[in-house]
């Protein structure tokens, strides 16, 4: 299957390529990706805009099939029993993004229907929500191609609201220190008290978040320290001082109080919660930014405005490879280089833009997450700059 509609009457469409053989209508064949069985109910010839019913195609011919359940763009059906699969070209990946929401709340459903059209129909374009941000983001494979879906959405009657894609930072604990976390409430019967010491200490970036125990001598019971790490563990998702998301953190819980009426998980929870927030206060915390890895594709002839831009985004060059086949997006351009790279994100939000304008239309690119790494002390102010103004923006 190379192509899918969605019609506002007939609903998902997909026009498909016979290949071999002759299927009639009411045919059961299986998806060779999935292993699910899709019967043939309908079967159209397309003219332009009309459609004829048809009972039969054969080799070579394209028609169109309604209502499969679990059939997408680039899937072969064949007969059971018949495991085949037709080889596709690898789709382009997304390379450009922007941050889209609803104008109007009551909206907001029209929209994720008009998305979830859209990557049906053209599976160059994606969607996805990042949590750390809230920033809901469509991605295509450049700015016009962004710009045309976002036309589309609003000619479906959606009325959108588009921004810059806002890089997701994180942060960790500048260093290893040891705290109290105290929680005490008195609001009538049972009190909540809990005390929890903990060490904390930064890990290599990726590490994630480990919670260990060194408490001794019955000080916490043992079935109350894992709600320690529970609250410890949420505080980081909330985010430190700069409403970062606070990453890469061991907390080894060495000692605390607790009372036999008034202590219970949910004290020691909310003790875990203030003793993050009290290692914050006393040693602060790193900002962290995202790396990508990319890899570009360009003639040779630009191979040095490419190299020089690189170095200017902050990037770390690992390496170029040449290739003799000459091809860039279709384009006979003599040798091609390839490049690779690990950059910050935030300098290749707009990679697409640049690298047109760089490579006079001729490069292009791939990019994905790679991992973080520590932002430098000279960015950092500007950082919590913009994210003040973003935050400010969203009250």
């Amino acid at each position: 299957m190379f192509k899918t509609t969605i019609d506002e009457f007939l609903g998902q469409i997909s026009i498909l390529e016979v290949v071999s053989g002759t299927i009639r209508s009411d045919d059961v064949l299986v998806n060779s990706r999935s292993g699910s069985k899709e019967r043939l109910h309908d079967m159209l010839s397309l003219s332009g805009a009309s459609q004829t019913r048809v009972d039969s195609v054969a080799a070579g011919d394209i028609v169109a099939v309604t209502k499969l359940a679990d059939t997408r763009t680039g899937d072969t059906l064949a007969p059971d029993g018949t495991p085949v699969a037709v080889v596709v070209p690898a789709l382009p990946r997304p390379v450009h993004g922007v941050a889209i929401a609803a104008v109007k709340p009551s909206d907001e459903d029209r929209l994720a229907t008009a998305l979830h059209r859209l990557v049906i129909e053209d599976p160059t374009l994606a969607v996805h929500h990042e949590e750390a941000t809230g920033q809901t983001v469509l991605s295509g494979g450049g700015e016009t191609h962004v710009r045309v879906a976002v036309a589309r959405i609003e000619r479906a009657g959606v009325e959108l609201d588009t921004a810059d894609v806002r890089v997701a930072y994180r942060e960790t604990l500048a260093r290893a220190v040891e705290v109290e976390g105290r929680y005490k409430k008195q609001s009538g019967g049972h009190g909540q008290f809990g005390v929890a010491t903990v060490r904390f200490e930064p890990l290599p970036p990726g590490s994630g978040f480990a919670f260990d125990s060194a408490v001794t001598g019955g000080a916490i019971p043992e079935n109350m320290i894992p709600a320690v790490g529970v609250g410890i563990q949420e505080a980081m998702v909330r985010g430190g001082p700069d409403g970062f998301p606070i990453v890469d953190v061991k907390a080894v819980c060495t000692g605390g109080k607790y009372h036999a009426v008034d202590s219970s998980e949910m004290s020691f929870k909310m003790a875990g919660s203030l003793a993050l927030r009290e290692a914050v206060a006393q040693v602060g915390v790193d900002v962290l930014e995202p790396v990508s890895e990319i890899h570009v594709q360009v003639p040779a002839a630009y191979l040095g405005d490419v190299l020089g831009d690189l170095n200017a985004r902050r990037a770390q060059v690992l390496g170029t490879e040449n290739d003799v086949s000459g091809q860039v997006t279709g384009q006979v351009t003599g040798q091609v280089t390839t490049v690779q790279a690990l950059v910050p994100t935030a300098e290749v939000l707009r990679y697409a833009i640049d690298l047109r304008s760089l490579s006079a239309g001729s490069g292009s690119f791939e990019v994905e997450h790679h991992g973080y790494q520590p932002l430098p002390a000279n960015l950092v102010a500007e950082v919590r700059r913009a994210a003040e103004a973003a935050h400010a923006d969203t009250l």
